[in-house]
């Protein structure tokens, strides 16, 4: 009996440099997980409307790592045996390296190849780039990680996202720091719509209880300067609005090392902490730096046995960004039984979506008539550092 053809999913992230490619693995991993579990138990039996997806064989695909050609292609597997009418998924991974016209250009190779539908990316400027690109092709795109609010300019209706919208996430994070008494902040930032609207964020949430926001420029000022200005300035907390390793790591040394600011809170909103790099590249100083992960306060039983295979697969306790990974592929997989593979059909079925999720029930709704996607309101929310007497372990400092 021949192999019924695959149902292809386009994936998309940031596997090389610039990228921050441990949250691109990550995400990667969390996917691939769910799609080879799903496989295993007999792929997907869609249903609905069957049409314009999801073609079998190699397509010219290039397997391995280290993207082959301008398109960035790094891999074109998960498809395997499946019981009697399933069709396996296939994931085609595309990386990214945080360029979002390498995105655009993949996006348009994906959908060229017969992909039902986009998931993934981390980083939002780039899923920026893919959701305006997949809502004018009417692809389907389920966005993964990036919580830039504005993930399209308009309201988009095709797209959809699990990741907490970052005004929602930034403001649990100005909460904590305004709880813990800091009402003077500064950051160290670089030129990004996404670093741009945390910064508005922070200040419109500190404003109205007299708190002020500074701005460093850490592409103009060296650590050492950067440490004087902040010094200078009296902040009692700086925020690293920044690339990650470079030059966040240097930042943390920098003001750890300088006795004037033995009492300066170092904080990383948008989760560089949580990754393995940050403790092998700090070890001692990487401990005590807040930042958001998307994690309920305790796992859920289906999160824990995933947790616990993620582990298995990437020799390391899995980030929040691979339970998104593998939640992403749960939904597309249960979108795909109840709607089938016509682009429009699926997307159209956002709204009615309901599945199991290793963080929750996974459900998309319009926030409003103006929210730019269909949007999981339920995402988990914590503030969690690394316990600086041992930087191997997480503590939980808020979660909503």
């Amino acid at each position: 009996m021949s192999t019924p053809p695959a149902l292809r999913i386009g994936v998309l992230a940031p596997l090389s440099r610039p990228g921050w490619t441990e949250a691109g693995r990550h995400l990667l991993a969390g996917l691939e997980l769910a799609a080879e579990e799903i496989n295993a138990a007999g792929g997907v039996t869609a249903g609905g409307v069957t049409a314009g997806g999801g073609g079998g064989g190699a397509g010219g695909i290039a397997a391995g790592e280290g993207g082959a050609g301008a398109g960035g292609t790094v891999a074109s597997g998960i498809a395997t045996a499946t019981g009697p009418g399933g069709r396996p998924l296939e994931l085609l991974v595309r990386d990214t390296a945080a360029d979002p016209r390498r995105a655009e250009a993949a996006v348009d190779e994906l959908a060229a190849l017969g992909a039902v539908a986009l998931a993934g990316e981390y980083h939002s400027v780039v899923a920026r780039a893919v959701a305006a690109r997949a809502e004018a092709l009417g692809l389907p795109y389920l966005c993964s990680s990036a919580v830039i609010d504005a993930l399209t300019d308009a309201p988009a209706e095709r797209v959809a996202r699990l990741a907490p919208p970052q005004s929602h996430g930034w403001r649990v994070y100005a909460e904590f720091l305004l709880a813990a008494g800091h009402t003077r902040l500064a950051v160290a930032t670089e030129p990004s719509a996404y670093w741009a609207a945390g910064t508005r964020i922070l200040r419109e949430r500190l404003a109205p209880r007299g708190g002020t926001v500074t701005e460093l420029d850490a592409r103009a000022l060296e650590p050492a300067a950067l440490a004087d200005a902040l010094a200078a300035d009296g902040a009692t907390a700086l925020l690293l609005l920044t690339g990650f390793p470079d030059p966040a790591v240097e930042l943390v040394r920098a003001v750890r090392r300088d006795p004037r600011l033995a009492g300066v809170l170092i904080g990383a909103p948008a989760g560089q902490p949580e990754f393995a790099e940050w403790a092998a590249l700090l070890g001692d100083e990487a401990g005590g730096v807040p930042f958001l992960r998307y994690l309920p306060a305790r796992p859920t039983a289906p999160g824990a046995r995933v947790e616990a295979a993620l582990r298995d697969r990437l020799g390391a306790a899995p980030s929040f960004v691979a339970f998104e990974g593998y939640d992403t592929v749960t939904v597309l997989a249960g979108a795909l039984r109840t709607h089938g593979t016509d682009r429009a059909a699926l997307a159209e079925g956002w709204p009615a979506v309901a599945a199991a999720g290793t963080r929750g029930e996974i459900r998309f709704t319009r926030p409003s008539p103006s929210a730019p996607v269909w949007q999981w309101t339920g995402a988990p929310v914590q503030v969690a550092d690394r316990d600086p007497a041992d930087p191997t372990r997480f503590r939980t400092l808020l979660a909503r």
